[in-house]
């Protein structure tokens, strides 16, 4: 007996012109008269028979509708045909035993309880919708934005029924629709928690052969990533495989939705193992390789890069993950997109480097050698056009991954990072000026060689100028620094060449609005160690403010006894006294 090829006769059958609700009806009654005379496989045929009878009493109950005016039914009909005839040559090679084996039978017929199971819930899905009562190939009108709950429902379920039953096109305008009406309403992020079906069939998308089912269905597990309500939901309907499937195979956009929200479900680092476990940290490295980049200018794809080192840097706590990431060769690649054009991807990466070096000195040490401090300084650099942002994270970097040896901070020297932190001291935005001057301060702590250099430059008058600021933490950071500074015996002599400096020292110590706390301790520790220096000494004591030191020492104030103290000595202890007691 001839056997038609399945796969054949379905195409056959979609290809013909729209079937009625009659034909399937007659079409399923057959077919269960049909199976009755069959003597294998009893139980599985008879478990088949009591689905075709249900699916039978459905088709029956809605006999009367005009199913051509209906899209959704109409595929639906088409769909129901198409199995009960690939189901009939099914029960035909059993009536003749001419199946090939009994294994592979089974499971055909397996295979087809399941088909039939998913044909009568769309088909309980259509009735429960009620959209046989209305024109349904006219979308529902979208609820006004003062409408009530029960519309919004009434909305979000019409749409739902489309994702589930209707054809491909259909499908993707209802998923349109519902990324519009998130968009707009979070009430609708609300109603969508409520019918949990919808995030099942979201999750569903992200692994359709369609391109537009699944960059549609992206978008929206995107935008409601966001609200935090939902992403247990998300997480629970096992979101993050699918969607670092759309990372590996889906399109441009489809992408971006996806790392998006990978980005925004990892902001819990319970989330980190589930994306190692998917093959999702290979993914986003090799996002961030060479594999992305606009063909237009050759620079890297912002929109998928930035979100993957969000990504990255999320899942980054887990040392496995972060050991896998150093094998695979992340800082030699985020080293690469340091020096990207694209702020978005500098600062991405800059900050993805100091993370994964974060409290492990090997990994400084590979960022060092792999060049990364010299991509940091060359973000620096004010002949390239860099914003400030960058500049302010680029500096933040330098200071956690580089201070950490001599040896790092003379390479940063060496490659002219001294003449930009002062560049930016005297020309930068105020938060860059203000992050330049703590960067210096905290430098002057850390090298002799890096003071002494300094000192050479001009940070001296600059640090200076910040000591009267409005900002008190500005103040302080100032005074800390010229406090280092001025150990050097070369700065020391420098300082002290200048009248106005110690003037403006004594000044400032007279100013109860700045001489407070650790900034007013500062100020005396610099003038304690200028009275090492004949000329210091002499400068102080003639300076006219030596009643206010006076003052300050009978206040108990730290150092300003041990500062009178070194202005009594030898032969300044005559004068001293009698210009104390004028």
């Amino acid at each position: 007996m001839r056997q038609e090829n399945p796969r054949q006769e379905e195409h056959n059958c979609c290809s013909s012109e729209s079937y009625s609700l009659k034909q399937a009806v007659e079409a399923v009654s057959s077919l269960i008269s049909f199976s009755l005379g069959i003597r294998v496989f009893a139980v599985k045929w008879q478990m088949l028979r009591t689905k075709l009878e249900e699916l039978n009493s459905s088709l029956t109950a809605i006999e009367n509708c005009d199913s051509n005016s209906n899209p959704i039914l109409s595929g639906l009909i088409t769909a129901i045909i198409v199995a009960s005839n690939n189901c009939y040559d099914l029960a035909r090679r059993c009536m003749d035993l001419s199946y090939s084996g009994k294994l592979l039978m089974q499971s055909d017929l397996d295979v087809m309880a399941a088909n039939f199971d998913r044909l009568i819930r769309n088909l309980s899905g259509i009735c429960t919708a009620g959209v046989l009562s209305q024109d349904f190939a006219i979308i529902v009108s979208k609820p006004s934005s003062n409408s009530c709950k029960d519309d919004i429902r009434f909305y979000v379920g019409d749409l739902l029924t489309r994702m589930k039953i209707g054809d491909t096109e259909m499908k993707r305008q209802a998923l349109v629709n519902l990324y519009e009406v998130v968009e707009e309403d979070e009430r609708y992020v609300k109603v969508i928690l409520e019918i949990g079906d919808i995030v099942h069939v979201l999750v569903h998308f992200l692994d359709s052969s369609e391109l537009e089912i699944q960059e549609q269905a992206s978008k929206i597990v995107c935008l409601i990533s966001g609200f935090d309500s939902c992403k247990n939901l998300l997480v629970g309907s096992g979101v993050i495989g699918p969607l670092i499937k759309v990372l590996e195979i889906g399109n441009e956009l489809g992408k971006e939705s996806a790392v998006r929200s990978l980005q925004k479900l990892t902001v819990n680092s319970d989330n980190a193992w589930s994306v190692s476990a998917h093959g999702g940290v290979t993914a986003l490295l090799k996002i961030c390789s060479g594999n992305n980049i606009n063909n237009n200018n050759g620079e890297f794809r912002s929109e998928l890069i930035g979100p993957a080192c969000g990504v990255l840097r999320n899942v980054i706590g887990v040392e496995e993950i972060k050991r896998f990431m150093i094998e695979e060769g992340a800082v030699s690649r985020f080293i690469r997109l340091s020096r990207s054009k694209d702020e978005s991807i500098q600062i991405s990466s800059i900050e993805f480097l100091q993370d994964i070096a974060s409290g492990d000195e090997s990994i400084r040490q590979l960022v060092v050698k792999e060049g990364g401090i010299r991509a940091l300084v060359h973000v620096l650099d004010p002949k390239i056009a860099s914003s400030y942002k960058s500049r302010e994270i680029a500096l933040r970097a330098i200071q956690n991954l580089c201070f950490s040896s001599v040896n790092c901070i003379n390479i940063l020297m060496s490659y002219g990072f001294i003449d930009q932190l002062l560049f930016f001291l005297r020309n930068g935005d105020v938060s860059v000026q203000e992050l330049a001057l703590k960067v210096a301060s905290r430098l002057c702590g850390k090298s002799e060689e890096a003071k002494k250099l300094m000192g050479d430059s001009g940070f001296m008058s600059e640090f200076i100028k910040f000591l009267d600021a409005k900002s008190f933490e500005v103040r302080e950071m100032a005074s800390e620094a010229l406090t280092s500074m001025i150990s050097v015996a070369k700065n020391r002599k420098r300082f002290v060449q200048d009248d106005r400096n110690i003037g403006l020292l004594l000044k400032l110590l007279d100013q109860e609005e700045v001489n407070s706390g650790n900034n007013k301790k500062f100020l005396i520790s610099i003038l304690i160690s200028l009275t090492s220096s004949h000329s210091g000494r002499r400068k102080i004591v003639n300076s006219g403010y030596l009643k206010n030191i006076e003052k300050l020492a009978e206040a108990e104030v730290s150092d300003a006894k041990r500062l009178v103290k070194k202005l009594s000595t030898n032969r300044f202890r005559s004068m001293f006294s009698g210009l104390w007691h004028s």
